[in-house]
């Protein structure tokens, strides 16, 4: 696996397959500056293709898991804004940034490898974005949560309008969360189904983390990403397209090696297969 040095990241390989992508901004609470942004999609871009990775465990360093958005560490492009008189001038230069934004949080979700959001404390604004994109979300007991966006007088724009309520499935209680920005705690995050496990800590919490991951590492990958694929479409499609598009998939997925390997280990040997890199 290639090293790549971050400013805002702290990525390492606590198991075979297993990568830790970790936010690491901890004294200034995780919130995410410009780099921060840029440094997420690099990251989760790089992964995805990295033949030493099949799962990601998505977490932080510090005190709390994300503060949302740096709004001191975002001035220069604020002032940069002020700077133009011209109100199309000022919407081209807030839509590329919006833009750029959703292409971050976005990344999670395209990359190909699954990703286990591992909170701990605080996740306000943009960090429900980032989760909202993950593909299993766990929490430890001191966690909160805060769909933060209206009491800075907007909208939330790049991702958790969109996905929270698909994962939730509650309307009615997706809008309060949204209007109040009332914070909800593990407890109800627990209860309405935005994280499916709570810890009593950050080290119970980590360790839970690595042993899923551990256990989805030694899947065929094939068969993981693939599932990844469909899912992630199949959310968004109807149902019949949803089977075409695993059909489509499938009819190359199930000349892999990896197929044979796993039928073959369930039916003759009983041994746990092993699988080569992808």
């Amino acid at each position: 696996m290639k090293s790549t040095k971050y400013e805002t990241l702290s990525v390492s390989i606590p198991k075979p397959f297993v990568c830790m992508v970790q936010l690491n901004r901890p004294e200034k609470r995780n919130a995410m500056n410009q780099k921060m942004w840029e440094e997420i999609k690099e990251c989760f871009d790089d992964l995805s293709v990295e033949p030493e990775c099949r799962v990601i465990i998505l977490s932080a360093v510090g005190q709390m898991f994300c503060a949302g958005l740096d709004l001191q560490g975002n001035l220069e492009f604020y002032q940069k804004l002020a700077e133009q008189e011209d109100i199309a001038r000022k919407c081209k230069i807030l839509e590329s940034m919006i833009s750029k934004y959703q292409n971050t949080i976005t990344s999670i979700e395209k990359c190909v490898k699954p990703v286990i959001a591992a909170v701990h404390n605080a996740c306000l604004g943009s960090g429900v974005d980032m989760i909202s994109a993950a593909d299993i979300r766990y929490c430890s007991s001191d966690a909160w949560f805060q769909i933060k966006e209206v009491d800075i007088g907007m909208a939330a724009d790049v991702g958790t309008l969109q996905r929270f309520p698909k994962i939730i499935g509650n309307d009615s209680l997706v809008r309060e969360l949204v209007y109040t920005a009332r914070k909800f705690p593990a407890t109800e995050a627990l209860q309405c189904g935005f994280v499916n496990r709570v810890y009593d800590n950050q080290k119970s919490l980590l360790d839970k983390s690595i042993e899923l991951a551990e256990v989805i590492a030694s899947k065929s990958p094939v068969a993981v990403q693939g599932s990844k694929l469909s899912l992630v479409y199949s959310r968004d499609h109807t149902v019949q397209e949803g089977l075409e598009h695993i059909a489509m998939h499938n009819k190359s997925m199930l000349q892999s090696e990896d197929f044979i390997n796993a039928t073959t280990a369930q039916m003759v040997r009983g041994d746990p297969p092993t699988f080569s890199k992808l």
